[in-house]
């Protein structure tokens, strides 16, 4: 009995044309109705590898790493300048899931900027920042605020050394008055001292120091009147 061989089923005109169109490997610019702007490398119809993204209203430009369709890896954020129309810098570093998360660099306005750590779109772990009146804060983050441990730089050289929590000194610290040629160690809370010994310290060397030293503590046991003092505020040791 012969062999009878049927013609092959064609596939539907709209199947190869959907196959066509799959963005794959190669770069393409692609606009959205809105009129953002995407050039570079597609996987299944989704930014995948280097590319650029140019957002429209707002003139904005992401260029470097994606990962099925959101910004992974490393990048840069710009935005135009609304009076010179020059590009500046919002943000260098790593990101993951479209925010940032890793090692990056941030400039606010004003000139103030952030190194450090991310995660989550938030200042989180070790980092230093420069702010617009000249002081600089190196040290833990949490939610984008400072804490844990860190140092806080004053632009006259005087330092905070301690803890922090909410973006406020809270805890054990000292803060160094070399203008006064003073210290301060205790316990702050919200950024208030509650607590502490004031001493002398490099007062021969600070350019304005008091006009009389700090007298002798007579007490008689007053590591044990501080660490009493000290128990009652602290509440570091429970968080």
């Amino acid at each position: 009995m012969p062999i009878v061989k049927y013609p092959r089923a064609r596939e539907p005109l709209w199947c190869e044309w959907d196959r066509k169109a799959q963005k794959c490997g190669l770069r393409h610019t692609v606009y959205a109705v809105n009129g953002d702007r995407y050039t570079g490398e597609w996987l299944d119809n989704l930014k995948h590898g280097k590319g650029t993204q140019v957002w429209k209203r707002t003139g904005a430009i992401y260029s470097g790493d994606w990962k099925f369709g959101k910004r992974d890896g490393y990048g840069s954020y710009s935005i135009p300048d609304p009076v010179t129309k020059e590009y500046k810098r919002v943000y260098t570093g790593w990101w993951k899931n479209d925010k940032k998360c890793g090692y990056g660099m941030t400039f606010y306005p004003g000139g103030e900027h952030y190194e450090g750590e991310w995660s989550g779109g938030q200042r989180s772990g070790w980092g230093r920042m420069y702010y617009q009146d000249g002081s600089i804060y190196e040290g833990q983050w949490l939610q984008d605020q400072p804490g844990g441990l860190g140092m806080l730089l004053l632009s006259n050289e005087n330092r905070y050394e301690g803890n922090w929590k909410d973006g406020k000194k809270h805890g054990p610290g000292k803060f160094f008055y070399l203008d006064k040629g003073q210290l301060f160690e205790g316990i702050w809370a919200a950024d208030i001292p509650k607590c502490g010994i004031l001493i002398d310290f490099g007062r021969d060397e600070a350019p304005a120091p008091t006009q009389y030293p700090i007298p002798k503590i007579e007490l008689a046991d007053p590591d044990g009147v501080l660490a009493e003092a000290q128990a009652m505020f602290d509440d570091s040791q429970d968080e």
